[in-house]
């Protein structure tokens, strides 16, 4: 299994260079864990999800909390079949048979009311491709079902679905929508933009 993330962190600041280097700081603690390759257009994060998405949390949160408006846009991606298995991407998320979809809901649902509460107020919208599965729609419904019922819901969108809330819950959505939904050993994409104070809430 491959699971990753090209990620893009946008601060709508003049000390854009600043914000950007001190919240790559927030990643320390998980380079042990995760490969991490950074250029002049993105950051790969490749490791498993119970990794990776706690350290997109912590980045985009140190960027949030200086208070200038700022995004993350990010395509996530695991099982593709245009990539190597890579032994750091082992997780549990993917073990055993998968589960009926109400068990597998329940268990997202649980995961998120479970999630640290870390004072950052942030805004998502996602949309989840389950990739050459016949019943990919039931994945895909079952999924938004859970989103509603997630705490972090907002609205549907075209195209997409709206989240809103803590930084810890809301990122905990996106890692249970992203391994609880398609067959473990399936090909699955999130296509995520994170925003934080922005100016159009006000």
């Amino acid at each position: 299994m491959f699971s990753g993330a090209q990620i893009s962190l946008y601060p709508m600041t003049d000390d854009f260079v600043g914000v950007i280097t001190s919240a790559l700081r927030a990643l320390t603690p998980y380079r042990d864990r995760l490969r991490v390759e950074t250029d002049d257009v993105s950051t790969l994060l490749v490791g498993p999800p119970e990794v990776m998405f706690p350290a997109m949390r912590d980045l985009f949160s140190a960027a949030a909390r200086t208070g200038v408006h700022c995004t993350l846009s990010a395509a996530i991606s695991r099982g593709c079949p245009g990539e190597p298995d890579d032994a750091i991407c082992a997780s549990s998320h993917f073990e055993g048979p998968m589960a009926p979809l109400a068990q597998r809901q329940a268990a997202a649902l649980s995961a998120v009311a479970n999630a640290p509460k870390l004072d950052v107020p942030l805004v998502a919208q996602l949309s989840l491709y389950v990739m050459g599965q016949g019943n990919h729609m039931d994945e895909i419904y079952g999924c938004v079902e859970f989103l509603k019922q997630s705490g972090t819901f907002e609205t549907s969108k075209h195209f997409a679905t709206k989240l809103r809330g803590d930084s810890g819950a809301l990122f905990a959505t996106l890692e249970q929508a992203f391994c609880s939904f398609g067959p473990p050993e399936g090909h699955v994409t999130i296509d995520l933009t994170v925003s934080a104070n922005s100016p159009s809430a006000s």
